[in-house]
């Protein structure tokens, strides 16, 4: 029990550690445009370094130039309230996109010396021993461990009863690997939902400056300048949801991928224990090692 909490902490904070780095990462790519505007500002010499303070006195009309560039910082913050979710929602999709890449490693789902070993058992002509297949999955736990741990602990039982309980151990670990892939497909749906109605809060609020504005006013460049700022929030969004779905279908192919493979892996293993059924009970209480070696000789003698 106490391992099971310590895993649970580490997890809370691995994930609290990709929230924070995310949130740096945002904050780094949103104070780029600033500085770079802030160094074109800058009066450089012919090598490139600041002007000597005893040069000519130039035109006052070259000293401030207009800086016609978008910065982003100022779009943010002119695209109003709804920003603040959509930019909740990018760091969601970056986390669990860091999270579901270190969790779908090979070496997490279906380790290459598990399948190498479990060949190696079943090769052998007569000779595949649940008990050593039983400990090569204590040694590497994965996914696809834990379902030939359910296909080997209905040892002896009919054929049919371990091809559902392996049917069943599958779709739960399929379930427990796609539960954070949920969270990309959410990040994409709602951002792209929060920044259509950012956009039309944004467009009832120009029409609206239009409705209460002065006649001397220029009414094509305020609405102008009201639609490109409401504009904001649908390309924040869309930014947000095209890489969090494309993330969300690469992992789910990864996800079919990987249980395609450990369905094979079943599929060859399920013959090396026709011999057993009716033979041999291969108890649960094996998981703590306690007559791991009692009822595996009693297999061997039955089936021999």
């Amino acid at each position: 029990m106490f391992a099971q909490f310590n895993s649970r902490y580490v997890s809370l904070a691995r994930l609290g550690l990709y929230i924070a780095a995310a949130a740096m990462a945002v904050m780094l790519l949103w104070s780029l445009p600033n500085r770079r505007a802030a160094q074109a500002q800058e009066p450089a010499g012919p090598s490139g370094s600041p002007a000597p303070t005893a040069a000519a006195p130039v035109p006052a009309a070259a000293v401030k130039a207009p800086d016609k560039s978008i910065n982003l910082v100022t779009l943010f913050i002119a695209g109003g309230i709804f920003m603040i979710p959509i930019t909740a929602m990018s760091i969601l999709a970056v986390t669990m996109t860091i999270e579901r890449t270190l969790a779908l490693r090979s070496q997490r789902v279906l380790p290459n010396e598990l399948v190498a070993g479990l060949g190696q058992l079943a090769t052998g002509t007569g000779n595949f021993d649940p008990r050593k297949a039983y400990r090569l999955c204590q040694q590497y736990p994965s996914a696809a461990a834990s379902v030939v741990r359910v296909m080997l602990l209905k040892v002896g039982r009919p054929l049919s009863e371990v091809e559902s309980a392996v049917a069943q151990a599958s779709q739960r670990e399929a379930d427990r690997l796609y539960s954070n892939v949920r969270w990309l497909n959410l990040a994409a749906s709602l951002s792209t939902m929060l920044g259509l109605i950012g956009t039309i809060q944004g467009m009832i609020m120009a029409f609206h400056r239009l409705t209460v504005m002065e006649a001397a006013q220029d009414r094509t460049a305020i609405l102008a300048d009201g639609i490109y700022t409401a504009l904001v929030t649908t390309f924040a969004g869309l930014f947000v949801a095209i890489p969090a779905l494309f993330a969300s279908h690469f992992f789910e192919n990864r996800i079919l991928n990987v249980f395609r493979q450990i369905d094979e892996l079943i599929f060859n293993l399920l013959p090396q224990l026709e011999r057993y059924e009716g033979r041999v009970r291969f108890g649960r209480h094996a998981e703590n090692g306690e007559g791991a070696d009692d009822e595996p000789a009693r297999a061997e003698a039955g089936a021999n």
